[in-house]
């Protein structure tokens, strides 16, 4: 899809409402509501962080968005794909810290960020943290620079290749105790995404398809 194009029918995600758990259950692990269950406690001392659904156009002028294959290293998010972002500091807004990560991880100014929508909150049991997406868009080709400590490559995701029911498959997920279990995954730039991430993901897209009806 041309940015043009986009541009024109992203206005009205504004006034949309947001599909929240509808659009999130569709890509979510099967244990998923059991493990939230287990977690009431550690819930209420969550940690908060924020991140960025951000999308731009490429050279050719076509709508693409940006994601980022974390680094390796020993955490439970070791070379996953995930939204720029990161946690919170102190005194700041979710929506502040979703640019600021954005800028830091791949070099996108923060003046240069419209933010369209706040979306649904999530919490990731893994790592014990509330997590507030945003969608935000960049209407000129950015220079994209990232942060080599925490992030591996960049993967730049055409919005039309995002938007095909074809990128919807399966990944098997072994859990603590060993057992193996399919859990929904979206294969991007043949990079499969999973958990938290694609419930997200599925949220943006349906709001996307809805905006352009």
């Amino acid at each position: 899809m041309k940015f043009e194009s986009f541009l024109k029918s992203i206005v009205k995600i504004e006034n949309l409402p947001l599909p929240a758990e509808t659009s999130q259950f569709k890509m979510s692990p099967p244990y998923r509501a059991d493990l939230i269950k287990l977690q009431a406690e550690r819930i209420k001392k969550a940690r908060k962080s924020a991140v960025m659904a951000l999308f731009y156009p490429n050279q050719e002028g076509e709508t693409y968005l940006i994601l980022i294959l974390r680094k390796t290293y020993k955490g439970v998010h070791s070379a996953q794909v995930g939204f720029p972002g990161g946690k919170l500091e102190a005194n700041e807004t979710n929506q502040q810290a979703a640019l600021r990560e954005t800028e830091e991880e791949i070099g996108v100014k923060q003046q240069t960020v419209t933010v369209l929508k706040a979306l649904t909150e999530m919490y990731i049991p893994s790592s014990n943290f509330y997590v507030k997406p945003f969608i935000g868009i960049v209407k000129t080709t950015p220079e994209f620079i990232k942060q080599d400590t925490e992030v591996d490559s960049l993967l730049e995701i055409n919005l039309d290749h995002f938007l095909s029911d074809t990128v919807i498959t399966t990944k098997i997920v072994t859990l603590a105790n060993g057992l193996e279990v399919s859990v929904p995954a979206y294969n991007l730039n043949s990079h499969l995404v999973w958990g938290a991430t694609a419930m997200m993901l599925s949220e943006v897209k349906d709001l996307l398809k809805a905006s352009f009806k």
